[in-house]
């Protein structure tokens, strides 16, 4: 008796492509370097008064990019405003459409109030940029209670994008990878990895080290924490638990391509947990790899959970490409990011000596 079995593959393209990668990694490092500026300039605690304004400076370059890789990867203006003309309010995604300029908003009020002592103190020393430190400081008054109701705004919305961008994908069922309530949380705990990791890159950049003890001490906390989000994701699916970490495995069995990329997902995770611990006056290293694997958990959840079968059999492999949507996409955003550092750090000394 002999009996067929039929293979069905479907070659689709992905849906996000790297622009989304971007989009998260950006808008979520940005959310958590504005909480890393909280001690030093709202509740004014001195060991964190120089890592603040990195922490905002950071905040503010990824902020400033992140609506730029978002609207890329909309294709099109119009798609955004269809959020506003058109809601769905039973949509994350439409939600983030009113999260995302609550915290921008947040965020450059905050910034601002920050900032007016330092830009009265640059008018007063004259120069070709005077009259526009002086509009921009409007009396330069340092008002703690300003910045704080402007501190809980952008906590506000920097809460709620963390929320949505990690619950928008959580919700897909259809996708194996993504349909986990760890999902978010890790989302969330990667960003602050990714923030401490930013805000340790200008710090280095500013030829400054004084804040590297306090940096490698959050960030070891944030790699064990990702760590024990992975085990915990993993665990259950190791354990033959049904659910959609077990599906995931499942669809991943007997892949090297994606053997390799779990490994290198923990074994970063570990190096930059050992580099932080062992060498603890180090910024660029540990900095760099925290940027790293922010960025990795972002692209295998993405990228990765894209390429596995919906239905059928079929993997769908993606390859970057020299397009806008692809690999020039990507060092586009880099040299974005690259461009506002310039010009804030131009128009604005960020340094130790700087006022606040």
């Amino acid at each position: 008796m002999y009996s067929s079995v039929e293979v069905l593959g479907f070659a689709r393209e992905p849906a996000w492509l790297p622009w989304a990668v971007q989009y998260f990694f950006l808008i979520g490092i940005s959310t958590a370097a504005f909480f890393l500026s909280l001690p030093g300039l709202v509740w004014r605690h001195p060991e964190w008064r120089a890592v603040s304004r990195r922490a905002l400076l950071a905040a503010l370059v990824c902020g400033l990019t992140a609506p730029v890789a978002l609207l890329a990867d909309l294709h099109q203006p119009g798609r955004f405003l269809n959020f506003y003309l058109h809601p769905n309010l039973g949509s994350w995604m439409a939600w983030g459409s009113f999260f995302i300029p609550l915290y921008l908003l947040g965020l450059f009020l905050y910034a601002w109030l920050c900032l007016r002592p330092q830009l009265a103190a640059l008018a007063e020393r004259g120069g070709k940029f005077a009259a526009l430190y002086r509009a921009l400081a409007y009396g330069g008054h340092d008002n703690p209670g300003a910045i704080r109701a402007a501190a809980v705004v952008g906590s506000i919305g920097a809460g709620l994008v963390l929320l949505y961008t990690g619950m928008e994908v959580m919700v897909v069922q259809a996708r194996p990878l993504w349909h986990s309530p760890v999902l978010p949380l890790l989302f969330a705990v990667t960003a602050l990895t990714g923030g401490i990791g930013m805000t340790g890159l200008l710090e280095a950049l500013s030829g400054s080290r004084t804040s590297a003890l306090l940096l490698n001490r959050w960030q070891v906390r944030g790699q064990w924490a990702t760590l024990l989000l992975l085990l915990v994701w993993l665990l259950p699916a190791f354990a033959g638990a049904a659910g959609s970490a077990a599906e995931a495995l499942a669809a991943m069995g007997g892949s090297l391509g994606w053997q390799v990329t779990g490994a290198w997902l923990f074994g970063s995770s570990l190096l930059t947990l050992w580099l932080a611990r062992r060498y603890r006056t180090a910024l660029v290293l540990p900095a760099l790899l925290a940027l790293h694997g922010a960025w990795l958990v972002r692209w295998v959840v993405f990228i990765g959970g894209q390429s596995l079968p919906k239905i059928g059999s079929t993997s769908h492999a993606y390859y970057l490409t020299l397009t806008p949507d692809s690999l020039l996409g990507i060092v586009g955003m880099a040299g974005l990011c690259l461009t506002i550092y310039i010009v804030l750090t131009t128009i604005i000394p960020w340094d130790d000596r700087a006022e606040v």
